[in-house]
């Protein structure tokens, strides 16, 4: 795999690091500060003229610091003329706002689409996308991986025996849904009203979970309001455990005090996006092999095909 190079923003590096453990390639040279106003300050200290670059860097919190570097090590990287530059973007920040849900509301996941495109990317690679339909808002590539890759054989390895997958909302029934085909499992769904931004009400169940291990799962996990009331309700119905796979641990607020009071037996996540604490019932899976092995077959010009329906 020569002519190509690796290089990580500031936002997750030891994921970037295992990414190039798992391709057997250091992660390229760069130097980021900071103006002692704020301002971030960029330089790509070896060559990369010629070469096919690999950014990694998911817009995780702080959102815009982390987003801004990623544009401008993209620039950076536009100037050194390398040949191609692929932003790996495990966790794409600003996603939940990718239709006009009211008015004068704006659309930031096309923003960010917009604004990585005209800093000079080539291609994104990311994971489970808040919406499918972000693909749509570039003009460019996009290989949008599954989640479930990570978490259907740490589930069959549980041997749960009882087991049902969950949605924890109408939204998230087609995600839910392929888990379901993938495991062999039957599905139920949550009913849930959500007054506003980070706060919801579970209302009801659709399914019977009475003795069921319940498995829910979702894209992200932020504030774990609706995993922690969700679960609650589950167990009230009858559930005998309830356990969450959510590919992006977002986990602000007051996430990790509602993980400890709630109800909730285990909650499974990937490392997109690094945690702020260690919890007792968060277990971590890694997405560093997928990520890696995506961006092996796309420098050799190979199908990404089996990773996707893997």
């Amino acid at each position: 795999m020569s002519g190509y190079r690796l290089f990580s923003g500031t936002a997750n590096p030891e994921f970037a690091k295992k990414v190039g453990k798992y391709l057997n390639v250091e992660i390229g040279e760069a130097t980021v500060k900071k103006f002692s106003d704020g301002e971030i300050s960029v330089q790509i200290t070896e060559s990369v003229r010629g070469m096919d670059v690999f950014l990694i860097q998911p817009t995780c919190a702080p959102a815009n610091e982390h987003l801004m570097e990623l544009l401008i090590m993209v620039d950076a990287l536009k100037r050194s003329s390398a040949k191609s530059i692929t932003a790996v973007v495990p966790y794409y920040g600003y996603a939940r706002q990718d239709r006009k849900a009211a008015p004068r509301v704006p659309i930031t996941a096309k923003l960010t689409a917009d604004l990585l495109e005209a800093a000079g990317i080539n291609r994104v690679i990311t994971i489970d996308l808040h919406a499918a339909q972000i693909q749509g808002f570039f003009n460019i590539p996009v290989d949008n991986l599954f989640g479930s890759i990570l978490f259907v054989d740490h589930i069959k390895a549980k041997k749960l025996k009882n087991p049902v997958i969950a949605s924890p909302d109408i939204g998230g029934v087609t995600r839910a849904r392929s888990y379901a085909g993938k495991l062999g499992y039957d599905l139920v769904i949550v009913d849930k009203r959500r007054e506003k931004a980070n706060e919801s009400e579970v209302m009801n169940i659709i399914g019977d979970v009475e003795g069921k291990d319940v498995i829910l799962v979702d894209d992200m996990v932020d504030t774990a309001g609706t995993l922690v009331k969700a679960a609650s309700v589950l167990k009230k119905m009858g559930a005998n455990s309830v356990m969450a796979c959510c590919t992006h641990g977002v986990l602000s607020g007051p996430a990790y005090e509602r993980l400890s009071e709630g109800e909730l037996d285990e909650l499974i996540v990937s490392d997109t996006i690094p945690l702020a604490q260690d919890h007792e019932k968060i277990t971590v899976l890694t997405a560093s092999h997928i990520i890696g092995e995506t961006i092996r077959r796309v420098h050799n010009n190979e199908s990404v095909n089996s990773i996707f329906i893997a």
